[in-house]
């Protein structure tokens, strides 16, 4: 693991190299079937997160805060944690591609955005896939800006007195790296050297604040190196990227000590379903990030190297809207949760 690095080859020049029809080439500890099975649930998530936007606009749906855009990072993280098979996760509310992908139904999915029974994180009490899935190993207990990475890092520090090998890794957005609970964070898991990994998904924008409004630098990457952490500069919306960098920086903190990673990505939708991003940036910009959306970049990479053929990558899309109309139709049958169960869960028995 190195300090900061920037200009991590694209990939147009990784897909150059060659048009190879088997593994060979790929980053060591994943083949052609792992990216099909992510690059369909890519797919499935990219399809949902269309249809819980559409189901706002229609009342359905109170709130939402969209991955799109998002996904490359979010599936090549959860990629490499789950090959690692001994990763804890710590989301934040824009992290719907992690939180699904890593085992949740669309039916699930679609009953924690309505708020109806049957909602695996708080049974429809809280903000969508808001609290707990620990099926998954996935914590959000709340939406409060950088609150995860100190609950990230209590969890490093207990799974070192507990003796066992997990690595915590803590997503959080550009915004949150200027909350005071971030230095607090980063600063207690540089001075002990914990098994924690800290992902920015940079997208630039602090809800409405760019990030050259926010801070004087131009990669947060930078900043671990005032933590002692090791820092790494990443293509977000690169999947086998994320994936590389990521399998990387968790041998690197179960090892070394802590590690700061920035997904430089892209958010093609407003910061939630209640903002209106026309006012702070031009449709020309969205245009133009739109031009690297991950679903058709690695749609574009596996019909390059010979793992899927369009055809296939037809069925894909219909079965993932097939799956999804039958998702919003259980959601939509599904009862509100009952009263009487509001206090439930609250003490411990």
């Amino acid at each position: 693991m190195t300090q900061p690095r920037s200009g991590p080859k694209n990939r147009s020049a990784r897909s150059s190299r060659s048009s190879k029809t088997s593994d060979t080439g790929l980053p060591r500890g994943i083949t052609a079937d792992d990216l099909i099975d992510y690059y369909k649930r890519m797919v499935l998530v990219r399809t949902i997160d269309e249809r819980i936007w559409m189901m706002n606009r229609q009342g359905k749906v109170p709130i939402a805060a969209s991955s799109q855009g998002h996904e490359a990072t979010q599936l090549g993280s959860l990629l490499a944690a789950e090959k690692d098979g001994d990763c804890f996760l710590f989301t934040y509310y824009r992290d719907l591609a992690v939180k699904m992908a890593a085992g949740l139904t669309p039916s699930q999915v679609m009953k924690s955005f309505m708020g109806k029974e049957g909602d695996p994180y708080s049974n429809g009490r809280q903000f969508p896939l808001q609290g707990a899935d620990l099926d998954h190993k996935i914590i959000q207990l709340s939406n409060v800006v950088a609150a995860g990475l100190t609950q990230a890092v209590g969890y490093a520090l207990a799974s070192r007195m507990q003796g066992d090998d997990t690595v915590s890794i803590v997503y959080f957005g550009d915004g949150a790296s200027s909350q005071g609970e971030t230095h607090e964070a980063m600063n207690f898991a540089g001075v002990h050297k914990l098994p924690v990994i800290f992902l920015c998904e940079n997208n630039h924008y602090a809800i409405s604040v760019p990030q050259k409004s926010q801070m004087a630098i131009t990669d947060i990457a930078n900043r671990a190196e005032g933590y002692g952490l090791a820092g790494v500069v990443v293509d977000g919306m690169d999947i086998i990227q994320v994936y590389e960098a990521t399998r990387e920086a968790i041998s690197h903190a179960r090892s070394q000590g802590p590690v700061l990673l920035e997904m430089k990505l892209e958010r093609f939708m407003p910061h939630t379903t209640d903002d209106d991003d026309k006012r702070y940036r031009p449709a020309e910009e969205v245009d133009n990030i739109r031009q690297r959306d991950p679903v058709i970049t690695m749609g574009q990479y596996m019909t390059e190297q010979g793992f899927l053929n369009q055809e296939q990558i037809d069925e894909i899309s219909k079965e993932a809207t097939a799956a999804i109309n039958q998702a919003t139709d259980e959601g939509e049958e599904a009862p509100l949760p009952d009263p009487s169960t509001m206090f439930d869960h609250l003490f411990k028995d």
